[in-house]
């Protein structure tokens, strides 16, 4: 897991920055675009290293996921003249459906940044103010949050007093929710996950450098992987540094291949692949 013995390989040189998906029955890698005037959904097609393009303006989309059955989950930012929302779209059309953009008491959310869906179909996603500071959203009304959307629609807050919440990973058994809080002091936390639904017993797992960590996922043994400023690092669930991969400008990752032991990395200028020892996740969610 160390720089010396983590191998890297180019996959194709494009703009890929955020919300890396891995669809095993394609063989294929979806992600959002650098921001400029509008960001898109893209598809890598791994078989032939193809990118082509499934939503040409994805409303400044972020962070992606899988959802049960087989649509990506959107984390869309929002601009000054759209608001910000979660939705499902369809992979072959790029056809969006909303499935949140309010509170619960009618105001609008931030700009969901990171996304992840349990097992029960729950969408648990980071909602941070970086829209505004980044200057293309009004000036929020609610803070910073963490928020569980249920499969029946209804939104609840399950964290906030939050500095920038950014990527989340459950661990395996799903008992615990893992999330990278990026204001000041740059924190990777750890929550205990009560009755699948509320978080309880907030605690600092590590201290990262700045604006990181970012892209977070757990591998099937329980370590965590963390995107830094120079690549990834890797954690014991106790929050030891146990590895690190070098790839200065890595943003977000996902695991894939046919084994789970890839790990797909977007740079805002290429995705790359790293071979791992370890496999992560399998769930395929109906794909």
């Amino acid at each position: 897991m160390s720089a010396a013995t983590a191998t890297l390989e180019l996959v194709v040189e494009t703009d890929a920055h955020e919300g890396p998906v891995y669809v095993p029955n394609e063989r294929a890698l979806y992600f959002t675009t650098v921001r400029r005037e509008h960001v898109a959904i893209k598809r890598l097609s791994l078989a032939d290293r193809r990118v082509s393009v499934v939503r040409e303006d994805a409303n400044m989309a972020n962070g992606m996921a899988l959802a049960p059955d087989g649509r990506l989950v959107v984390c869309e930012q929002g601009t000054l003249t759209q608001p910000a929302r979660i939705t499902l779209v369809d992979r072959h059309t790029g056809e969006a459906e909303t499935v949140v953009e309010a509170t619960a008491d009618g105001l609008r959310l931030n700009s969901p940044n990171d996304i992840v869906v349990a097992n029960d179909g729950a969408i648990w996603f980071t909602a941070p103010s970086y829209g505004w500071l980044q200057g293309f959203r009004p000036e929020p009304r609610v803070p910073d949050r963490v928020y569980r959307c249920d499969p029946a629609g209804r939104l609840n807050v399950v964290a906030e007093s939050l500095d920038k919440p950014n990527g989340l990973a459950f661990s395996p058994d799903e008992r615990i929710l893992y999330l990278g809080d990026n204001g000041a002091p740059h924190h990777l936390l750890a929550f205990d996950v009560e009755d699948d639904a509320r978080l309880a017993h907030r605690r600092v797992v590590a201290i990262s450098a700045p604006e990181h960590p970012d892209g977070i996922k757990v591998d099937r043994a329980g370590r965590i992987y963390a995107s830094f400023t120079a690549g990834i690092q890797v954690f014991a669930p106790n929050g030891d540094l146990i590895g690190e991969i070098e790839l200065p400008g890595a943003v977000n990752f996902t695991f894939g291949g046919p084994d789970h032991n890839v790990l797909f990395i977007t740079t805002d200028d290429a995705v790359w692949a790293s071979v791992l020892a370890v496999t992560g996740p399998t769930r395929t969610r109906g794909v």
